[in-house]
């Protein structure tokens, strides 16, 4: 059992359980605001009785009750008697919730919940909406993206971000958008809208935009889940299993990304032994399964490219020319600044790092407030010897530097700096 009065805990719990936990509400309200209210409602008091009663036996099934009573609560002191959808997750309300909460436990269906996460993707989603909204709203409401996460995930500014999920809000309180479960067609012509939004979730997971932890497990383990979710409901779509092959794959590296100290550890220098293989067999599994269809794209692309990487024993054994052969179709079907960024790390190994500046250089006005972009060009001037050069990328890179774990890295890049011209090295 874990340290109730560990508040980290507590937010993590809180954290994990919100994508279902709104989900479910908002199957029984039928209203964003009220599923989002009540949900908040419940964490204040998870924060109030946890840390003295000790944690309930199901955080989930606790917090969608004591949500759905306080926003029952809230409707009766307003005095709207309007009816409420059945449900069937529970027999009835009652405002005792120690003598009811082991019932309602037993009666809870995981399954249900994890459809209603999914759903509520599709929801998030509608085509009355344009792409950006629709992928901003599902990031805030289902996947609970702060503002500040999602405009770095669009590289654009926190307003204009505030700016689209708020209107995005609007339009679906006032368009009457149906928060029934889509059928086949619905689903077929949003799929491509919760995949992006599956895909960014896992990013913000496996490279924090902010905060104190540099990866956020629970987000990718989320990610995963709900891509594997996916891949039952379309089982024969190799976009799918190109994406769920690219977050099995990443996500296998995770025990060996930061060292004991929290430092970044690059690919290169990884301890292969770490990485997972069970999650390494079924991506690989997976991308072999959508190749076959001969429809690649974007995410299957991506996935063969860290397939390549799994597949290498040794950093030694990395097959760099398959990756930069694959990053080139990728810039042919997704022409991207970050896209050309990282196929510039293939063409350095594969061709030198001047090779590798020239594809940077042209990127800086695309991506100028990318961390990457600055630590990938201060590397690449530091293998050529232009020091005072690496050092102003460098300290860019420092200056947009999201974790912790970011800046420490970058730091030692320029203590490396130091070290050189102190040595007199060349």
């Amino acid at each position: 059992m874990p340290d109730i009065a560990d508040t980290d805990w507590i937010a993590a719990t809180l954290t994990a359980s919100r994508p279902r936990a709104v989900a479910a509400l908002l199957r029984y309200f039928r209203d964003l605001d009220t599923a989002e209210e009540a949900f908040q409602e419940a964490c204040l008091r998870a924060l109030q009785h946890w840390p003295g009663n000790g944690p309930p036996r199901d955080p989930l099934a606790w917090l969608i009750f004591v949500g759905r009573n306080a926003a029952l609560d809230e409707v009766r002191r307003r005095n709207l008697h309007e009816s409420l959808p059945d449900d069937d997750a529970g027999s009835g309300l009652v405002s005792d919730l120690e003598d009811t909460e082991a019932r309602l436990v037993e009666q809870l269906d995981q399954a249900r919940y994890r459809d209603d996460v999914l759903r509520l993707l599709f929801v998030c989603c509608h085509p009355e909406l344009p792409l950006t909204q629709q992928i901003a709203l599902a990031l805030r409401i289902v996947c609970g993206l702060s503002v500040q996460e999602i405009a770095r995930a669009f590289l654009v500014g926190e307003s204009a971000m505030e700016q689209r999920i708020t209107r995005a809000r609007k339009r679906v309180a006032t368009a009457g958008i149906p928060f029934d479960t889509p059928g086949r067609r619905e689903r077929d012509e949003r799929l491509a809208a919760v995949c992006t939004t599956v895909y960014l979730l896992f990013n913000e997971g496996y490279a924090a935009s902010g905060g104190a932890a540099h990866v956020r497990t629970a987000l990718c383990d989320e990610a995963i889940r709900l891509a594997r979710l996916l891949l039952a409901l379309f089982p024969d779509e190799p976009e799918l299993m190109g994406l769920a092959a690219l977050l099995l794959l990443q996500h296998a590296r995770a025990d060996a990304r930061l060292d004991a100290d929290g430092m970044v550890v690059l690919l290169e220098d990884q301890d292969r032994s770490l990485w997972n293989p069970e999650r390494i067999a079924e991506g690989l599994a997976l991308v072999e399964g959508a190749l076959r269809q001969r429809r690649p794209g974007p995410y299957q692309l991506q996935a063969a490219i860290a397939a390549t990487h799994a597949q290498a024993a040794r950093a030694a054994d990395t097959n760099w020319t398959e990756i930069d052969r694959l990053y080139a179709a990728l810039e042919a079907v997704q022409p991207s600044p970050v896209v050309t960024l990282n196929r510039a790390v293939a063409v350095s190994k594969l061709r030198g790092p001047q090779a590798a500046l020239s594809l940077v250089e042209p990127l800086g006005d695309a991506l100028a407030g990318y961390f990457h972009f600055h630590g990938l060009k201060g590397a690449l001037l530091m293998q050529l010897g232009r020091a005072e050069e690496a050092q102003a990328a460098f300290a860019s890179a420092l200056a947009l530097a999201r974790t912790a774990a970011e800046a420490a890295h970058i730091r030692a890049m320029l203590d490396r700096i130091a070290a050189t011209a102190n040595t007199g090295v060349t």
